[in-house]
């Protein structure tokens, strides 16, 4: 687990040392900066999309792939999320947190900071080769993308995205521990990674709007999303 641990450490020196840049900037400058990051997060989240779901083929022609698994687990997603109030459940402890500390924003940085650390099929692969053969490359250059964003995440959401260090670590390190019994089912099932890294895009993309725009989706309430092509690949394999 050394490369989720790196990770891990990245993101909370980078969250601090974006908390102390944040001291030093206008109000009006942070907002500014929020939405130039949001337009940010959008392409990195649009691109991802792209990316997994569009492919070329031999002939140059290109075709989609996996867009009616999109829709479902978006649709799925949402509404269990909704049902479970998911975002409303959140939202009500970072509150309590940002009364007690009087951390402002304190669960909208955690929540965003943790969805865009954790999405992503480098996590997932940077984690499983960790913990079967000790190989932390893959992470440790994710470690230093997440470095530069938790700086600049921080900057504009402050303490919150220091504490996302929490669910990256739980997610990667239970990806290793169990990494013997995950990669067989993704190299069989290559889509469900693929479908998977979609999903949680899609959702980044959400994120990059909400920075652009104010809170206009609910984005913890899309996190069941990410569980459905798991769900519909197992269901394939039986």
């Amino acid at each position: 687990m050394l490369g989720t641990v790196v990770n891990s450490v990245a993101v909370i020196i980078g969250g601090i040392i974006g908390i102390f840049l944040k001291k030093g900037i206008r109000s009006e400058i942070t907002e500014s900066v929020m939405k130039a990051e949001g337009i940010a997060v959008f392409v990195i989240g649009m691109n991802g999309v792209i990316t997994n779901m569009i492919s070329v083929g031999e002939n140059g022609k290109l075709s989609e792939n996996g867009g009616m698994i999109l829709l479902l687990s978006l649709v799925i997603g949402n509404l269990i999320g909704e049902f479970f109030r998911i975002d409303e459940r959140i939202n009500s402890l970072g509150n309590k947190i940002e009364k007690k500390t009087k951390a402002e924003g304190f669960s909208k940085g955690l929540v965003s900071a943790c969805l865009i650390f954790c999405v992503g099929s480098m996590s997932v692969i940077g984690s499983i080769n960790d913990g079967l053969t000790g190989d932390s490359s893959v992470l440790f250059i994710k470690s230093t993308l997440d470095f530069i964003t938790a700086i600049v995440l921080a900057s504009a959401m402050g303490i919150g995205v220091v504490f996302s260090f929490v669910p990256l670590f739980v997610y990667q390190g239970s990806i290793s521990l169990l990494a013997s019994a995950i990669k067989p089912v993704i190299e069989e099932y290559p889509d469900m990674m693929v479908q998977f890294s979609a999903v949680g895009y899609a959702i980044i993309m959400c994120i990059g709007i909400n920075f652009i725009a104010g809170e206009k989706f609910k984005t913890a309430n899309l996190l069941p999303a990410m569980a459905i092509p798991v769900l519909y690949n197992l269901l394939i394999m039986v």
